[in-house]
């Protein structure tokens, strides 16, 4: 047993990642395959669906579509891109903690665009949808299984100059931007022109329901 054990422990590491990040790196590349995999069956299934004069929609209104992510957006809008402070802002008076763009200055800017109309949104170029869910470890972002590093670029379709008023209206932006002048945190807002967003990623949603009996209870 020890003898197979050792045969193993010096056999070829090419199968498994051998620390945290290279372990992670091959994961998100997996991902990114499998996504491009779905992409193209959801395209095959969509020109099918047509061909065949399938309805699609299952009755949801267009608002609702574009809400919910199902369906390619374009409109004008505006882009807005976070950044890491540069090295030389590091001193006694600031930890390395302070120089990166973390999760909450993300969802942040992301909770002040939808309060100001934005009608679809991408978050590195990913649909941002009801379920979408991200979260930054250290100074990278793992989106829908993805690794980011920064820059991060959100974009929005609406009215630019809500958009903008939502982010001025935001404590969390405001708290960024407070950052931005003391440690040169990276902030680029500027308004776009005809933004595509694609559909978000294919996600299989459940719902509870109420059983028959208790439901005519509560319709009665």
């Amino acid at each position: 047993m020890f003898t197979a054990s050792a045969s193993l422990a010096n056999g070829s590491s090419d199968r498994h990642a051998e620390n945290l990040p290279e372990l992670v790196a091959q994961e998100s590349e997996r991902v990114a395959d499998l996504q491009d995999e779905v992409d193209d069956l959801d395209a095959e299934i969509s020109t099918l669906q047509e061909e065949a004069g399938v309805d699609a929609t299952d009755g949801t209104s267009a608002d609702m579509r574009v809400v919910s992510g199902s369906i390619a957006v374009e409109g004008d809008g505006v882009r807005v891109s976070l950044n890491d402070a540069p090295d030389s802002a590091l001193s006694d008076d600031y930890r390395p903690d302070d120089l990166v763009v973390h999760q909450q200055d993300l969802q942040g800017f992301v909770n002040a665009l939808w309060a100001g109309g934005a009608e679809a949104m991408t978050l590195q170029g990913r649909r941002v949808g009801p379920t979408t869910a991200f979260r930054c470890v250290g100074n990278v972002l793992i989106l829908h299984g993805r690794v980011y590093s920064p820059p991060y670029v959100v974009e929005a379709i609406g009215d630019p100059d809500a958009l903008r008023a939502g982010m001025d209206d935001s404590d969390a932006v405001e708290i960024y931007r407070s950052w931005v002048d003391v440690v040169g945190l990276g902030l680029d807002i500027s308004d776009e022109t005809g933004l595509e967003m694609p559909r978000t990623e294919s996600v299989e949603l459940s719902y509870a329901r109420l059983p028959d009996d208790q439901l005519d209870e509560v319709a009665s």
